[in-house]
This record gives structure tokens, sequence and C-alpha cells, in this order.
């Protein structure tokens, strides 16, 4: 008999379907896709990407989209700009670093800022080693990167190269939230006084809300909206309540769907439906009073990467739906709401890649970015 003796680093990466995974074959474009109440054909936007991991849409219906090697790039009146904007931070792509989420200020209009989320490489005399999740603003101005302002950084460095989060939305109000993971630490979750696994509340200037919910509490970080989150790499808007929404990857098993709500604990490490990759108990519980259960989560993991709610009624009975990308099973999964209960899912396009982002355009088409191959593309309902 052959014994195969596997090393324990290596188990561990073999359970990360969250994160590494083999190349996918990719769908027909001009397939018709039936799913269960909607007909759609997929149609590719841009191919022959490196790691796509976030999108946002520029009034004119031009499209910005960072590479997580650290390009920013531009696909101007549906031709990819062949250089990439230039004056982009720079960042620790390494494991799951890099240049991650773009977002635009609502009034981009009118003041130009966008948003950037990146691990950010240890600088001057900064605490700890490795890297953080900082948070950068600026303006495009000749394909180039001005008036930038670091504006939030989840400090000390740690030098693992995992859960550095980094999803940004804005809220119906013009405050922005930005989600960091626990970077490895789940030990020092369960406190407010340090950067791990929180999503964050700011002003649009980085600066913390009065309102927000632990300013008065000694030795608390003030921008912390909710806590005990392990990696939040989804965050969206409800269009019609405002209401923020995020999911987050468990260990193997217990990814989570949540609704976030202001002071709110999560739990990680201390509940979760997850087990550690190497298969043993990270705890008994799954529920504890004072800490909140997930809407809805999914054993085994998906990794859910990127999330949109749908929008434009063109999309009929998927209106009103949450769609997540899976990034170990490389599918959509589309999430029916009846209120805040999940009521439905399923999932869609099986095998198209490993999805990163999920954004409505203003075309109203919902876009995917994906990875293994690096592409985007619309999903087109046929009338």
């Amino acid at each position: 008999m052959i014994r195969i003796i596997i090393p324990l680093a290596m188990l561990i990466l073999l359970g990360m379907g969250a994160y590494w995974g083999t190349q996918s074959t990719s769908l027909e474009t001009e397939e018709v896709i039936r799913s269960e109440k909607l007909d759609f054909r997929v149609e590719t936007v841009v191919a022959d990407l490196d790691i796509p991991w976030a999108m946002a849409f520029l009034p004119n219906g031009d499209m910005l989209f960072t590479e997580r090697k650290g390009s920013l790039r531009l696909v101007q009146q549906g031709e990819l700009h062949p250089k990439p904007i230039g004056g982009v931070p720079k960042v620790r792509a390494r494991g799951q670093g890099g240049l991650l989420d773009l977002e635009l200020h609502p009034q981009y209009a009118e003041n130009g800022w966008i948003y950037l989320s990146y691990s950010s490489p240890i600088e001057g005399d900064e605490p700890g080693e490795g890297a953080n999740t900082a948070l950068m603003r600026a303006k495009i101005k000749d394909h180039q990167l001005v008036e930038q302002e670091v504006i939030f950084k989840a400090l000390p460095n740690y030098r693992q190269s995992h859960h550095y989060g980094g999803r940004i939305i804005f809220d119906q109000e013009g405050y922005l939230y930005l989600s960091v993971g626990d970077r490895g630490g789940r030990d020092e979750n369960q406190t407010l006084t340090n950067y791990r696994g929180k999503i964050f509340r700011l002003n649009d200037d980085g600066s913390i809300p009065e309102d927000n919910p632990f300013v008065e509490e000694a030795g608390a970080v003030t921008a912390i909206w909710s806590w005990g989150h392990r990696n939040p790499q989804g965050l969206s808007l409800h269009p019609e309540t405002g209401e923020v929404w995020e999911h987050e990857h468990g260990p193997k098993g217990g990814d989570e769907l949540n609704l976030i709500q202001k002071g709110r604990n999560y739990g990680w490490p201390t509940i979760t439906y997850g087990i550690n990759y190497i298969g043993t108990k990270i705890t008994d519980e799954t529920h504890r009073e004072g800490m909140e259960q997930p809407q809805t989560y999914w054993v085994p993991s998906i990794a859910p990467c990127g999330m949109d709610f749908v929008e434009d009624e063109q999309y009929g009975a998927w209106q009103g739906n949450i769609l997540i990308g899976s990034l170990s099973f490389r599918y959509l999964e589309r999430v029916e709401l009846k209120g805040h209960e999940v009521v439905h899912q399923e999932k869609l396009l099986e095998g198209i890649g490993r999805v990163r982002a999920i954004e409505q355009a203003p075309d109203g088409y919902m876009y995917v970015a994906i990875e293994g191959p690096g592409k985007i593309v619309r999903l087109v309902p046929e009338k």
C-alpha cells in the first residue's frame, strides 16, 4: 500500500476553495440560459483580464474596474483602454491582497471622488508587519489619479495575507461603509478595541459620524458599525429599504448572509456553523444571546464574493432578488427574499468561473466580474 502524507499547510489550502481553484470553462455567449424564472444570455464585455475584483460605472456608462494585481482600468464606449489609469497606490499583491474594491461618491458627477480599498504595505513607522486594509479617495484627471487622500487604515499591519475584507458601499444618507476581515486573528474578534472583523461607518472624508454606536464607549474604535465578522467580501444596499446587507466567508462551512444593523455583534468565532479546515471544531455553539443569526448560511461553503440586488424591471421575477458570487463552486447564487427572510435559492451559470463582483450598471443590466477565465460579462434577459 502506498501511503500519501500531505502536510497540514497543504490540507488547509485544499480545503480553502474559497480562495484557490482550477480554471473553469466559459459559457457560449449565444446560448440562452433557461433558469427557473428568467431566460437570459451571457455577453462578454471585456476578456483576458487578471483577477478583476470590482466594478463601478461612470455617469456616462463607461466602466472602471480593478484588477487585484494593482491595476485600475477603464472601459470607454465599450472598448478597454489600452493603458491602466496611473497613480494607483502601491499594494501588497500577495495571497488575497491587492487592489480591491471601487466605489463612486453618490455625488460623483459634482465632486469627482472615487474610493479604492486595497492591501497597503507597511509605511514609515506604522505598527506591526506586513500590510493593512486601507481606504483612499482620489479623482481622475487625464487618465491619472490625482488629489489622493488615504482616509482610513485598519492598523496595525499583519503578516498574514488573507481576510482583508475590503468591500465599500454608500448608504442613502451618504455614509460610507467599509468591511475588514479578521486578518486571521479570530481570538481578537470579540472586542471593540481593534479593527479585526468589523464593518466601519465613515463620513465621506473618513471622519467619524457622531451617531456611530460606540463613539462614547471607552477604548472602542469609534468607526465600528458592526462586529464579530470573519471575512466580509460582499456589501449591498437594499434598493427600497436602504438597509445594508452583507455576506462573509465562514471557515469550512458556515458562510453567512447577514442584515447589518447598528452596533450588532455577528458572533464570529463564538458562534458559527462552520468548522476548521482540518475538520476540528471551532465551537459547539451556533446561537448565543446578544449575537445575531444570519439570514441564511451555506454548508458546504460556497465562498461568497460580490453581491448586488437586482433592481431593473427588465429582469421580471428576479427583481428584488440578490445575486451572490461563488468562488469555490464557480456560479451565481440567486437569493429570493420575503421581507428579511430567505425563501428560495437557485444556482445559475454553474462553471462560469470564480465570481468576484456583481454590479448593476446605468443601462440596467447586471454585470459580473470573473476570474478563471478573467473577464467581465453582462446578463441580458430574453424578451
